[in-house]
């Protein structure tokens, strides 16, 4: 991957991040290894779960204070792009490529489970993503007592792309059959298709027994898709076209029935336009609107702190908007894959390229 270009004198470059460095928001808790992590998880203020390349498996129960290196035994070589955690002991680990692989622990991180395996030729997982608060009818059922479901996304294999989804909190998988219908979202052209970048790019929305499953895309087309409904398939005002291009995370605010999307042109990544595309589906179907004020840079992964407030990163820094995604400010030039909250708590962890793991700390 090519990295920005240097434009300005060096002067202005250390100007620049010394100021950054003396105001920085980032605590950095592990980093300085050759690992890249875009699989994390964070289940409450004191308990996260990360993943990434070689095997490499992360936990802490602290807030980030002890990080325990977890083996995961027979898999010393694969790449876990994304990682769901229910809780401190059981977490789901997704390996992308032939095979593609799902395993879950119950015991945290002392025994593994296979539990789906996908041998066919081309097999790319790309993203998982879980939901605890289900609807059964109209009535949402509580969180403590739910049964988390699942989706997991993949590249295309012959023009569809890959969907499984489990029922159980992971133990089983469940493929979706083949498309009956031309106009199936699935079904995409050789060209279109996700970014492994930081597992979020699905989304299981919560705000009535009729959510739609959002999935975005990239490649020669940028599309955010309803995997549920199958009732739109619209293409979105991003970089698209080549092949770094396009939509690399959505996430939503489901009591505002709001999403973002970001993205750009991860071999370009310090470009600041057409990275960003706001959602409202307050009237059903999608109805977009682009950012005054776009990240500064190419952001691989988004989330909502609040109905005002998200960050985005990527590798060319991190962005913070307070305005619910109209304007974002440029807050850190740090480096990051991904960022998560905690789910039950207001703590912000980070991950990305070199080992690198870290709490996010806003004022």
């Amino acid at each position: 991957m090519r990295f920005y270009k240097i434009i300005i004198g060096l002067g202005l470059v250390l100007i620049s991040f010394t100021a950054f460095a003396q105001t920085s928001p980032v605590t950095i808790l592990d980093g300085g290894k050759r690992i890249s992590y875009r699989g994390l998880s964070v289940v409450n203020d004191k308990v996260f779960w990360v993943s990434g390349s070689n095997g490499t498996v992360v936990r802490s129960l602290d807030g980030g204070n002890t990080l325990e290196t977890i083996p995961v035994q027979g898999y010393e070589k694969r790449d876990f792009r994304d990682i769901e955690a229910i809780d401190a002991e059981t977490a789901i680990i997704m390996a992308i490529a032939e095979p593609a692989v799902i395993l879950k622990t119950k015991d945290g991180g002392k025994n593994w489970t296979k539990v789906f395996e996908d041998t066919t030729k081309g097999m790319f997982l790309d993203a998982m993503d879980m939901r605890i608060n289900a609807y059964q009818g109209k009535k949402k059922q509580n969180a403590s007592t739910a049964t988390p479901t699942l989706m997991v996304v993949g590249d295309p294999i012959h023009g569809k792309l890959f969907v499984a989804m489990s029922f159980d909190a992971g133990d089983t998988w469940q493929v979706m059959p083949k498309p009956e219908s031309k106009d199936d979202v699935r079904w995409v052209n050789d060209t279109e298709a996700m970014f492994a970048s930081s597992g979020t790019n699905v989304k299981l929305t919560s705000w009535n027994d009729a959510s739609p499953t959002l999935l975005v895309t990239g490649g020669s087309k940028a599309r955010l898709k309803d995997l549920t409904l199958h009732n739109f398939n619209d293409s979105l005002a991003l970089m698209q076209g080549g092949t770094s291009t396009g939509a690399n995370s959505i996430d939503v605010y489901n009591p505002t029935k709001s999403a973002v999307i970001v993205g750009g042109d991860f071999a370009k990544d310090s470009i600041g336009a057409n990275n960003c595309v706001l959602v409202s589906f307050a009237t059903g179907k999608p109805v977009y609107s682009v950012p005054n004020t776009m990240p500064h840079g190419y952001r691989s992964c988004v989330i909502y702190l609040d109905a005002n407030t998200l960050v985005a990163c990527g590798t060319s820094g991190i962005d913070i908007s307070k305005d619910g995604g109209k304007n974002w400010q440029l807050i850190s030039r740090e480096s990051f894959h991904v960022v998560q909250k905690a789910r039950n708590g207001k703590a912000i962890f980070m991950a990305g390229g070199g080992g690198r793991i870290a709490k996010l700390i806003l004022p």
